[in-house]
């Protein structure tokens, strides 16, 4: 794994279970987690550029089921996508994972954050339902988007009520 030193295990169940368990106590004190790095991150080198090849059964089965678990077990408030890409998408650009799996099928309700400095385009992340790029947005590229039509203001009020429910949360 990229960053083996930040994982609790490559099993995904105890994984899934610590990240759980770790996320339920830090949330007892008012404060949250943010669980990461969503998915796929094998490798630190080059880890902005590399294309994780895989199978849908072995996303599921393996690289997801950590976080799977995590999320149903003991809702976290924040999750923050990968650098890299999956099957030729990035992370942070692909509705499937973040919309579809992640709060469709699992019911998260948080925020998603990218990386630091992950080379994507911010509205492509807003569309995909990745709510905050760091550690800086870029509003020409958001002004640009909603002139164009790619997107509407109803797409940045979703990203913005995610981002204020989290900061609602806090103590």
């Amino acid at each position: 794994c990229g960053r083996n030193f930040e994982y609790f295990s490559e099993d995904p169940l105890l994984s899934g279970r610590m990240a759980a368990a770790q996320s339920r106590g830090i949330a007892k004190s008012g404060c949250t987690t943010t669980i990461k790095h969503f998915s796929c991150n094998n490798q630190e080198f080059g880890r902005n550029s590399c294309n994780a090849v895989v199978s849908e059964r072995a996303l599921r089965e393996i690289y997801l089921k950590g976080f799977e678990i995590c999320v149903k077990e003991s809702d976290p408030w924040t999750i923050m996508s990968s650098y890299n890409l999956i099957n030729a998408r990035r992370v942070c650009e692909c509705r499937e994972l973040l919309e579809d799996i992640l709060r469709g099928e699992w019911g998260f309700k948080g925020m998603v954050t990218t990386d630091w400095y992950v080379p994507c385009r911010q509205e492509n992340c807003i569309l995909a339902g990745n709510d905050i790029r760091m550690p800086q947005g870029f509003p020409d590229q958001l002004r640009g988007a909603l002139r164009d039509g790619k997107l509407t203001r109803a797409h940045l009020e979703t990203s913005v009520k995610r981002i204020l429910e989290m900061i609602l949360k806090l103590d």
